[in-house]
């Protein structure tokens, strides 16, 4: 199948989208590029500016790098967004296993080559995933949880997991527009149309398919559980500072944001007023949080609070 059409130019909407979020022109360049994983296989990533990123971007499920590109313009950082295995330009899998645990084993490596030390922001799927990848990575400064914890449950529902339990192939673009509003995703139409247009592809047939594993299982069914106690028991081993941003129309339950902070009392929690994607439905807001972040992983590696990186 074919991932994304041959006269798209996948960064077209970047200015468009700045524009809807009040983010200043002109933005850091943007280029993709890929490389292969420990299994030998593809893992695609977006590079944002020049020089080493200092943000490594890791999406949710059913989504791709690009839901980071108003996010990174906003944050004005030389970053990297992966396209998690399945996702995006991603190589799918044949397993479709899509475990947290999967995904850290593929993008581990591939992280470690991006040199020095970084902070990691992982939303939902990508943020279970980061957490795994930030316990055993002794370049990780810094970890944020973008409305995820271990509590939530893969069977918890959301806007999206019933916008996926709907159908996989359509008519025309517009109607996986109308689809995904329907289900409540989106701050407007003109964001989920970039969305859609960037996490879709024509079939032969001449039907609008996603370009995500997830949405091509023809009755095969992903694995996507996780456990819960392990990845607690990981997340309280992670030796650098860990922020929880909460959506307060998201996945994080009062109980949950309870449960997240007394089993990591150190933890920060950061609440915004968005739904579970919050890099799409307030893009400047959550960069503003990681720009603060950095800021105190800089001051605390010059009063030795925490270490920049693990030795």
């Amino acid at each position: 199948m074919n991932r994304v059409d041959d006269a798209d130019d996948e960064f077209r909407f970047r200015e468009e989208e700045a524009v809807e979020f009040g983010i200043p022109l002109p933005l850091l360049a943007a280029a993709r590029a890929s490389t292969n994983d420990a299994e030998h296989r593809r893992v695609s990533f977006i590079r944002y500016g020049d020089g080493r990123p200092v943000v490594t971007f890791l999406h949710g499920a059913a989504l791709n790098a690009h839901t980071w590109d108003a996010t990174a313009a906003a944050l004005g950082t030389p970053a990297v967004a992966l396209d998690l295995p399945g996702h995006g330009s991603s190589e799918w899998r044949d397993d479709a296993d899509y475990r947290p645990e999967t995904l850290a084993a593929s993008l581990s490596s591939v992280i470690r080559g991006f040199a020095g030390p970084r902070l990691l922001v992982g939303q939902s799927l990508g943020g279970l995933t980061s957490a795994l990848i930030a316990a055993e990575d002794p370049a990780t400064a810094g970890l944020i949880l973008v409305d995820i914890t271990p509590g939530v449950s893969a069977d918890e529902t959301s806007p999206v997991a019933a916008f996926l339990a709907g159908p996989t192939d359509f008519a025309r673009r517009d109607d996986v527009v109308e689809a995904a509003r329907s289900a409540g995703i989106g701050v407007s139409r003109e964001s989920v149309a970039r969305g859609v247009a960037l996490n879709t592809c024509v079939r032969d047939d001449g039907r609008v398919v996603f370009t995500h594993h997830l949405g091509n299982l023809s009755g095969m069914s992903p694995s996507l559980r996780w456990d819960p106690e392990r990845l607690w028991r990981v997340l309280g081993d992670v030796a650098v500072p860990v922020w929880l941003v909460r959506a307060r129309r998201g996945l994080v339950s009062d109980e949950r944001v309870r449960e997240f902070t007394g089993r990591l009392p150190r933890a920060h929690v950061i609440e915004l007023d968005t739904g579970h994607n919050v890099q799409e439905d307030d893009p400047v807001a959550l960069a503003r949080v990681i720009t603060d972040v950095l800021s105190s992983l800089e001051e605390s590696s010059r009063t030795s609070e925490f270490p920049e990186a693990r030795a």
